[in-house]
């Protein structure tokens, strides 16, 4: 890491509420350039994929109970990294001036003659009621709100809440930190005015898709939540906004909240598919099972560049080999320019986007996102045979589609433009939650995510069909199915149209009908 001879900065950033979406643009920004991120329990860990690879990462967590490094520890690591010149990100769940101590790492900032900034996050105290459909303040309700901390220093002798003014001072009130403390609470806001019969409701990891609400009377609340057994982080909101989470509940609604998703899906590719996932409710739990890379040697593909006029077809049957193929195109000196004459085929809309976003429209999409369609209609054209073909795809793509063109007449050079490998991928965490139950549903998107998910729990494989039972298998389309049940994978959905955004649709049909069925 490369070291400066001048103090560094810190910037003192909220991560949000949980919800990785919910993180401002400026932290974001700021995640990507500095040296030092030290992160505490309630902040996002998939916010650290923003982060430059070379950045030190630092975990000072605390859990109630258990604290990996005490809050001066905290402070005096922060003053070391900057004082070595280093630019520090100290990222906060939540906000960091709203219950997250952030003042006094900044007093501890300022006391060192260190440079500081504060970026504020999202905080739980606004965004969890209003994940859980409460609006902490309406005009036929209350207009007041209040802010208080459920958890004040142990070390305190008395405690610095005014419970006598508190409790019916503000129409709404917000606790935070207060669910081990929550029998307590509801005795001094009772005890001090508040009617038992005051609506309440208790929000468990908000924003996130395990989410859980329960909402009761102040009198009753804590047996509630006891047998529920809530757990922090977790809020509490009093008063008779609670009333209107019967219709504005918004989130728990989703059709696929709650459901634990893994996808399979190639790192750079699955993003699309994890966000329309996420935005339907479900957690998506990121498990590629393969890694795209260029191919082991350019030369073939080079020369069929070097005499492209030569060839009448273009033939694409992915999204990765058109971006492979244009950007060694490039690399010639060339562009879709030197393709004039070319007619082009794509399997696929997304592949054949690729070309109509260049202002290319293809000459030929089949109905069928797979390689038997496009055999069909070349064997419905009369002039295949000697027709010159030119197919770059993967390394180890299926045979059919150069086996049936040449028995139709027709000239093919196939050459690898990119080729399929499995990442070094930790399988411990997904071997952990599928050995537990919690997983609702693994996806695939081709043969090689389903024969690489397979390598990967090799030593497993005498328990992974147990663990597979009642895991329902999604897989895009029939050629990834007929693989995944080769290989003992029973699958229970395949999607009409072989598209990400039909086996969304799909995944969303499939557990409809499986509520409509407990029903």
């Amino acid at each position: 890491m490369k070291r400066k001879t001048k103090k560094g900065k810190v910037y003192l950033v909220g991560a949000g509420p949980g919800d990785p979406d919910l993180l401002t643009v400026k932290a974001r920004e700021c995640l990507s350039r500095v040296d030092v991120i030290i992160y505490d329990n309630l902040a996002n860990r998939t916010l650290l994929e923003y982060a430059k690879k070379e950045s030190e990462f630092i975990y000072v967590g605390k859990k109630r109970g258990h604290h990996t490094i005490s809050q001066e520890e905290i402070n005096r690591l922060i003053v070391d990294r900057a004082s070595k010149g280093l630019e520090v990100l100290r990222l906060k769940g939540g906000d960091p001036f709203i219950f997250g101590r952030g003042g006094e790492e900044a007093e501890e900032l300022a006391s060192a003659e260190i440079e500081f900034e504060i970026i504020p996050g999202v905080t739980s105290a606004i965004s969890v009621p209003a994940y859980a459909g409460i609006p902490l303040t309406h005009r036929n309700y209350t207009s007041t709100v209040a802010f208080v901390t459920g958890h004040e220093d142990p070390e305190k002798e008395r405690s610095d809440i005014p419970w006598n003014k508190l409790s019916t001072a503000a129409g709404t009130l917000v606790f935070l930190m207060g669910v081990g403390n929550l029998k307590k609470i509801a005795s001094a806001l009772i005890s001090n005015g508040r009617s038992p019969d005051t609506p309440v409701a208790v929000i468990m990891n908000g924003t996130l898709p395990d989410q859980q609400t329960i909402v009761g009377k102040l009198q009753e609340i804590s047996r509630m939540a006891e047998k529920k057994e809530v757990k922090p982080p977790a809020i509490i909101v009093v008063g008779d906004v609670v009333q209107l989470r019967k219709t504005l509940n918004w989130y728990e609604t989703k059709p696929l909240f709650g459901k634990r998703i893994v996808v399979t899906r190639a790192r750079e590719q699955a993003s699309n598919f994890r966000k329309r996932l996420a935005l339907l409710g479900a957690e998506c739990i990121e498990f590629p099972t393969i890694e795209i890379i260029p191919p082991e040697r350019w030369g073939p593909v080079d020369q069929a560049i070097e005499r492209i006029e030569k060839y009448d077809w273009l033939i694409f049957t992915s999204v990765n080999g058109v971006k492979f193929f244009l950007e060694r195109l490039g690399t010639f000196g060339k562009d879709v320019r030197d393709l004039h004459g070319l007619k082009i085929a794509a399997i696929g809309p997304k592949t054949a986007e690729i070309w109509q976003d260049m202002g290319i429209i293809p000459d030929l999409v089949p109905d069928e996102y797979r390689a038997e369609a496009i055999i069909e209609c070349f064997r419905k054209r009369a002039t295949i045979s000697g027709t010159k073909i030119l197919l770059p795809r993967a390394t180890e793509a299926r045979r059919i589609l150069p086996d049936e063109l040449k028995k139709l007449g027709a000239q093919v050079d196939e050459i690898p433009i990119y080729q399929t490998v499995r990442p070094d991928q930790n399988a411990n965490m997904l071997r952990q939650m599928l050995e537990e139950g919690s997983i609702d549903m693994v996806t695939f998107t081709s043969s090689s995510t389903v024969n690489n998910f397979m390598e990967m729990f090799t030593k497993d494989r005498d328990k992974l069909q147990e663990w597979l039972t009642g895991v329902a298998v999604a897989c895009i389309g029939p050629v990834t199915a007929d693989t995944a049940n080769r290989r003992g994978i029973s699958v229970d959905l395949i999607p009409e149209t072989y598209t990400i955004e039909a086996l969304s649709r799909a995944i969303v049909d499939y557990f409809h009908s499986i509520e409509n069925q407990k029903i």
